[in-house]
C-alpha cells in the first residue's frame, strides 16, 4: 500500500462514536480497541477525514419509529431493505459525539451521514439510496488523494460499504483490519469481507503503516 505520509493516500476513520462504543446505544463489540489503532494512524496521514452517523430524531431506520417492529428486524424502504436499529447518533447528543479519547482534532475534513430523516446510510460516499452524495468523493479528488486507507466502525458496515463505494470511484483501498470491530449480525463480517476482497479491496494491519 501506499505510504501513509504519501500526499496521495488519505485516512477516513468511520464513525468512532460514543453510541458505537461500549455503554453506547448501538455498541459494536470492542468498539472502544479501535481508538488507539486510529490515533496512531492519524498521527501518520496529512489528509484525515472522520465521519459521523447524524440522525435526526425519529430517523426512518429507528425500530422505534415502526409500532411493533424490533430492533435488528428488517423492512423495505423506497430505496430496499432496511435493517431497523435502535435510536443512535442522534443529532447533537452525547453519544453521536466522537470518543473523547479519539483525536478528532487533526481532521481535515467532517462528514456527517444519515442526516436525511428517510433515508438512512452506511457509506461515506452515498446514501442508502445510492443517489444522495455525501461529497467525500469530490473533496479526495480535489486534494489529489488516489489511495484510501479506512478504520473504525463497524467493519460490516459503514466500513464494508465506504470501501466497496471508494473502489466504485476509482481509489485504492486498504481496510486497516486491527483498526475496526464488526457488529456480526448473523454472519455479516465473514459476508462483508469476501465482498470487500472480490471488489478489489486489500487488507493490513496496524503495523503495515508504521
Amino acid at each position: 500500500m501506499a505510504h501513509p505520509a504519501s500526499r496521495k493516500a488519505a485516512l477516513i476513520a468511520v464513525d468512532v462514536q460514543n453510541d458505537f462504543c461500549p455503554g453506547g446505544a448501538l455498541a459494536v463489540p470492542g468498539g472502544d480497541e479501535v481508538i488507539g489503532p486510529i490515533n496512531r494512524l492519524i498521527e501518520a496521514f496529512e489528509t484525515v477525514v472522520l465521519t459521523q452517523d447524524w440522525h435526526p430524531p425519529g430517523h426512518s431506520s429507528f425500530a422505534s419509529s415502526h409500532p411493533g417492529r424490533a430492533p435488528f428486524s428488517s423492512i423495505e424502504m423506497f430505496y430496499g431493505q432496511q435493517t431497523l436499529w435502535p435510536d443512535h447518533c442522534v443529532q447533537g447528543t452525547p453519544g453521536a459525539a466522537f470518543h473523547p479519547e479519539l483525536r478528532w482534532d487533526k481532521a481535515r475534513l467532517i462528514i456527517r451521514k444519515g442526516i436525511h430523516p428517510s433515508i438512512d446510510s452506511y457509506s461515506t460516499f452515498f446514501e442508502n439510496d445510492r443517489q444522495t452524495p455525501t461529497g467525500l468523493a469530490g473533496f479526495l479528488r480535489e486534494h489529489g488523494i488516489e489511495h484510501v486507507v479506512l478504520a473504525g466502525l463497524a467493519l460490516d458496515y459503514c466500513v464494508a460499504y465506504s470501501a466497496l463505494d471508494a473502489r466504485v470511484h476509482g481509489f485504492q483501498v486498504t481496510v486497516v483490519a486491527d483498526a475496526c470491530r464488526a457488529i456480526d449480525l448473523a454472519g455479516s463480517r465473514a459476508a462483508a469481507e469476501t465482498e470487500m476482497r472480490e471488489a478489489g479491496v486489500a487488507f493490513a494491519g496496524i503495523q503495515d503503516n508504521s
